[in-house]
């Protein structure tokens, strides 16, 4: 059966053949699709963990009990998983497992460009990458077979193209699900106290010996030999890109990207007269070519940042084609990325932006589209949860001069994925900061999907709901308060209040996410803006809501010009088909021009 697939969606359609019957993970662009599409299938159990490095113990956990495990993040949930992964390369699996790392060249939705076929080298694990759509399906197979062959855990590298990308995908009949090997008390091989652990990193280097023979033959690692000017070594995305520019050069296409199989490079090299690497950030495989003693060409033509396409090869290489001939240069105003209309985080970071002596440390998620003007309301982004350890280490270092001059403010999810901890630290060393959560009820960035605190399962159970005002009385927080951020006056007087207070402090922002209905069933009035008492004051705009622009006079007909036309040169304008009611604009109207639509 043929189906039109995204790698995202094959690699669930993969896992499901291959009779895997356990995932777990956290969303991240561009990886979030795989466990949503696999948790719909029948039979298996998927959750969303709090972060990466919990999906990957409790994927651990459950490929040592026997089962095939599948865990799923982006590149730099790698990072945050990453303690658990260098020792599970030393115990092993008992089951299956397979990590998936999405990469995401070009940062479309990351705070970096990092390269996660290091990790496999770093951990000596095993890395497959695919090209397309069905080489992700049918390299989840291969990673679960070569998972349970090797016992070790898998990497699975894609990227942000094979991951959203479509192609046509060859479904297979998936195996029984209830395929799972026995659970077996072995201390020796999952007790990793320094006795034991020097035992299995021998393991480790033996394992290895046998995966690079094992890549030799690999039949995903193959030739296609077609004359022997110019050769080019590749893998996933590249090798398509390169194919339609350079068609008629040999290629060695790695399927296996760790470890390399060397024969079978110094076969292919000894094959050409010129050898090239095209490979998507850093000279990963390049390097380890040059290492063997072979030349070859790579990041001296091709650059080191961002994701490739046909036009960026063809270029390196020298060469004018349909992929290097840009269309003309058309100017397009500039629209940069902005909050939704009604979102509720407008409202903190309109009142946070005013806050002019306070330094607000970022997070990740929405919010951090705040850092721009005309909210101007966030001044930092690092990673997941760093913001409230940032605060307070901005606290300590500031001392009696920092005194209500600091804010951390994060989301509910990454509050979840990596704030408890930070947090528990400020109460502890008596941090002087203010700390808010902007609780919109759902993991928003990455498309609405569930968390500890939402009530809800990743597949739709009912469960138990995270308090956060009571978790952060329990950790010791000397003052927890709660607002609606929709209400600016009640959001500007906790705020300062807060500020003034000393001492460390939870504020709950809570109003659910505008595109997200289960908490938001009241509906609101378009607002409008009348003209004849609008004054052109421009606060509004402030705002930085989609909907409100500004009207010029001189660009309306005669008949629209209102009294005022000679006070001021326009007036402001919203657009009712895109306005959500939030009233934010209206609460900052000082002569009350902001009307709901009859």
């Amino acid at each position: 059966m043929k189906l039109l697939m995204s790698g995202n969606e094959a690699i669930a359609r993969g896992a499901y053949e291959c009779g895997v019957s356990f995932g777990a993970g956290y969303p991240g662009t561009p990886s979030t699709e795989i466990l949503e599409e696999f948790s719909k299938y029948e039979g298996v159990y998927a959750e969303w963990a709090p972060n990466e490095k919990v999906a990957l113990e409790v994927g651990i956990g459950a490929a040592v009990a026997g089962a095939k495990a599948l865990v799923t993040m982006k590149h730099v949930g790698v990072n945050v998983a990453a303690d658990p992964l260098f020792t599970v390369s030393y115990t092993g699996t008992n089951g299956a497992l397979v990590i998936i790392t999405a990469d995401d060249p070009s940062l479309h939705s990351s705070q970096n460009e990092q390269d996660n076929r290091n990790y496999a080298k770093f951990a000596k694990l095993p890395m497959l990458e695919p090209a397309d759509s069905d080489e992700a399906r049918r390299f989840v197979r291969i990673a679960f077979e070569m998972s349970a062959a090797f016992d070790t855990p898998v990497f699975l590298r894609s990227t942000t193209r094979v991951s959203h990308s479509k192609s046509v995908v060859v479904a297979e009949t998936p195996v029984p699900l209830e395929e799972r090997r026995e659970l077996r008390i072995d201390p020796a091989k999952y007790v990793m106290v320094p006795a034991m652990a020097r035992m299995r990193r021998v393991e480790v280097e033996k394992r290895l010996r046998a995966l690079r023979a094992f890549a030799e033959t690999f039949p995903e690692n193959r030739m296609e030999i077609r004359n022997g000017e110019a050769g080019i070594i590749t893998a996933g995305m590249p090798y398509n890109y390169a194919k339609d520019v350079l068609p008629d050069c040999s290629y060695l296409k790695l399927g296996l990207v760790h470890p390399l199989p060397e024969r079978l490079i110094r076969k292919f090299a000894a094959s050409v007269k010129k050898l090239y690497v095209i490979e998507e950030l850093d000279p990963f495989l390049e390097e380890q070519i040059r290492a063997m003693g072979i030349e070859v060409t790579g990041k001296e033509l091709f650059p080191y940042t961002n994701e490739f396409d046909p036009g960026v090869i063809a270029g390196a290489m020298g060469l004018k084609t349909d992929a290097s001939i840009k269309p003309p240069e058309v100017v397009i105003p500039p629209r940069p990325p902005n909050l939704c209309p009604g979102c509720p985080h407008r409202g903190l970071f309109h009142v946070l932006g005013k806050l002019k002596a306070t330094f607000v440390a970022g997070d990740i998620g929405c919010y951090t589209l705040a850092f721009m003007k005309p909210l101007a309301g966030l001044h930092s982004c690092i990673c997941m949860g760093a913001s409230i350890g940032m605060a307070h280490g901005m606290s300590k270092a500031l001392g009696e001069k920092g005194r209500g001059k600091v804010v951390g403010v994060i989301g509910d999810s990454t509050f979840l994925h990596s704030g408890i901890t930070p947090l528990l630290n400020l109460a502890y060393n008596q941090g002087e900061a203010v700390i808010v959560i902007c609780d919109n009820r759902t993991t928003a960035m990455t498309g609405m999907q569930e968390h500890p605190a939402t009530g809800y399962t990743l597949q739709g159970t009912k469960t138990k709901e995270v308090d956060f005002q009571a978790l952060a009385t329990v950790l010791g927080i000397d003052s927890v308060r709660e607002i609606d951020p929709y209400d600016l006056k009640n959001t500007r007087t906790v705020m300062k209040e807060e500020l003034a207070r000393g001492g460390s402090s939870l504020v709950v922002s809570r109003r659910s996410c505008v595109l997200f209905k289960r908490h938001s069933p009241e509906t609101r009035k378009p607002l409008r803006v009348n003209a004849n008492k609008c004054i052109g004051c421009r606060n509004c705009l402030d705002l930085g809501c989609p909907p409100i622009a500004w009207r010029s006079f001189k660009d309306r007909p005669a008949h629209e010009i209102v009294k005022n036309a000679k006070k001021q040169d326009g007036n402001s304008y919203i657009d009712a088909d895109s306005c959500t009611g939030c009233t934010l604009c209206q609460q900052v109207c000082k002569v009350g021009a902001i009307e709901e639509v009859e």
